[in-house]
């Protein structure tokens, strides 16, 4: 049966919440001035910046959980990074390991029964360890190269049992390992985007001109000499609401648009008398297919045009882009 959810138990419920982000809070700027008389994350960083190998992370229960998003961030930011999990690792996965790698070892007690089972052998292929605990004395931290001391206080949980404070001051170093790799290793947006080519960043500096423009005879294009009759027709068969008008080498030397038409309306009778060279626009806007489409989305927008076309080193005509494009590409 559900309990009635009244006034006080709201506030109980909110002084809780607070109290859990206070105490977590504390425990980190507690780690952060820890940082200046203890020279081991340092140490850490170095060790990992100059791994030849991966990055193997390796914990168990809540610091399993832990320990596969870190691997996640650094392998995200430029590190070579991979989870094993401790239990599968003495029954084969060990394997996945080699010499060259480097193997981060998270058990807040540092007394993980599944995690020393496999760090001896982790030592003696060659594997340098770095150990994230909260227990300085601990067998963990004694086996390790290097140990980071993630101790806090106390946990948030009200009897400081379930892994809270502990499990967040030990992310937040991980992600503070992996952010000063990722400046070291020079690493970019270009690079960030590689890792995520299905996210929003991927999209955009990963998909260039080439990528979406129309091409061949999905292309409207006529020559200067044809009536604006023959132009429209163009228009309306390959629907990019515009035409480009090329010379006898195939390069764009106008542009007319439907926006250019519904203007001449109230000015032209007779549309079978006029040539295209005399209503098209001279020195259209053109983009390389080699350009990032997010390019083409700022010329687009800085010059209110809704089409572009795009040429060769040449010059020459060999796509074209509509805004519609863009945004099916998910770019805009």
């Amino acid at each position: 049966m559900l309990k009635a959810f009244d006034a006080n138990m709201a506030a109980h419920a909110l002084r809780l919440a607070r109290d859990t982000l206070q105490n977590e809070a504390e425990a980190i700027a507690s780690l952060n001035a820890r940082l200046d008389a203890d020279d081991s994350v340092v140490q850490a960083i170095a060790l990992l910046l100059n791994c030849k190998g991966r990055v193997v992370v390796s914990g168990i229960g809540k610091s399993g959980h832990i320990g596969r998003k870190i691997a996640a961030t650094l392998a995200s930011t430029g590190t070579p990074a991979l989870f094993v999990h401790p239990a599968e690792a003495a029954h084969g996965d060990l394997g996945m390991v080699t010499a060259d790698d480097a193997f981060i070892a998270i058990s807040y007690s540092g007394e993980s029964a599944e995690l020393m089972t496999i760090l001896p052998v982790v030592k003696r292929m060659g594997s340098k360890v770095i150990a994230m605990t909260g227990k300085p004395g601990s067998s963990l931290a004694e086996i390790a190269d290097v140990h980071l001391n993630v101790a806090v206080a106390k946990e948030a949980c009200p009897m400081n049992l379930a892994p809270t404070t502990s499990t967040t001051v030990t992310l937040a170093l991980g992600d503070a390992i992996a952010v000063a790799l990722l400046d070291l290793r020079g690493f970019k947006e270009e690079d960030f985007a590689r890792s995520h080519p299905g996210g929003a960043l991927g999209r955009r500096l990963l998909t260039h001109v080439r990528d979406v423009m129309r091409s061949g005879d999905a292309v409207p294009q006529v020559t200067a000499d044809v009536k604006l009759t023959d132009a429209l027709l163009e228009i309306t068969q390959k629907g990019m609401g515009m035409t480009a008008v090329v010379d006898a080498d195939g390069k764009p030397i106008g542009v007319f648009t439907d926006g250019d038409l519904r203007r001449m309306i109230e000015k032209v009778q007779d549309f079978t008398k006029v040539v295209i060279r005399d209503v098209m626009h001279a020195n259209p806007r053109t983009i390389s297919p080699e350009k990032l489409a997010v390019d083409a989305v700022a010329v687009m927008e800085q010059f209110r045009i809704n089409q572009m076309l795009v040429t060769d080193a040449a010059g020459k005509l060999v796509g074209a882009l509509h805004i519609h494009d863009l945004t099916r590409a998910k770019v805009i």
